[in-house]
């Protein structure tokens, strides 16, 4: 089961541009405390994460009520508008990132700094432990909680937790039915205590909502295939993301928690992953 102080859905803000502010404010709104970011101008606007965030605070509502999310990216995943220097040492460019991303998001502290994908494939490299090092350092002085790492494979995971002082608390992975919904390394995350967040879940998986027997699923609990999507992964312990702009999707997503799927309907949805 997912941590009870953590949000079972988060807001993805990824792609949004100029709408982040207001689509945030709208997912708010709807009920969602729980929002992932990153500091890479190229696929986010941070800025715009904070501005809501600023919004819903100063209308008195507390900050632990909130989880915050976001990210360090190498240079390779930037555009032109990188929120550190390029030239400087790669645990410099970790600190200038957090630093950037505490002024864009109006806060003291982050809750979660996810490493945004390794520095190369397959393995990590020096730049990735580096980069973990100092994230480690953020955290012992209190300016981010949890660490995580995205875009990993199983062995890269391994790598990291041979080496890592603080292990990390989430792995984001994109999440597709066509690979055992990421079987491999959900199982690595449930052994050792590891909450695996999962994104794309319906736009990766376009064919799993129009699967006949995810569609008796939802038929069967007056619900939609992406309810049963969503509910699904959280019963199997994951944290899933949702980056819908549709108000309507907004409180239909979240109210996805309200489901309860059988057990033999869970392994029917794990099948369509294939063996």
């Amino acid at each position: 089961m997912i941590d009870q102080s953590l949000p079972d859905l988060l807001y993805g803000t990824a792609w949004k541009e100029e709408r982040t502010r207001d689509l945030v404010q709208a997912a708010l709104e709807a009920g969602f405390r729980g929002f992932d970011t990153a500091n890479q101008r190229k696929h986010y606007l941070e800025a715009g994460v904070g501005e809501a965030l600023a919004c819903w605070l100063d209308a008195g509502n507390p900050r632990e009520d909130l989880f915050i999310q976001t990210k360090f990216t190498f240079a390779a995943g930037q555009d032109h508008r990188l929120p550190y220097d390029p030239r400087a040492p790669v645990a410099e460019q970790v600190a200038q990132s957090a630093a950037s991303s505490l002024e864009h998001l109006g806060l003291e502290r982050i809750d979660s700094l996810v490493l945004h994908g390794p520095s190369q494939r397959p393995g990590l490299g020096e730049a990735d432990r580096d980069a973990w090092g100092a994230m480690e350092q953020l955290h012992g002085a209190g300016v981010v909680g949890a660490l995580g790492v995205s875009n990993v494979t199983l062995a890269q995971l391994r790598q990291l937790w041979s080496f890592a002082d603080h292990k990390p608390r989430f792995v984001q992975n994109r999440c597709y039915a066509r690979l055992g919904w990421d079987r491999e390394i959900r199982g690595f995350c449930r052994e050792h205590g590891v909450i695996y967040q999962g994104f794309s879940l319906l736009t990766a998986n376009k064919h799993v909502l129009i699967h006949p027997s995810v569609y008796a699923i939802a038929r069967r609990h007056e619900r939609t295939p992406a309810q049963v999507i969503f509910r699904f992964a959280q019963q199997v312990g994951m944290l899933p993301l949702t980056g819908t702009t549709d108000p309507v999707h907004m409180a239909s997503d979240l109210a996805a928690s309200e489901v309860s799927l059988q057990p033999d309907e869970i392994e029917t949805i794990e099948a369509l992953g294939g063996a």
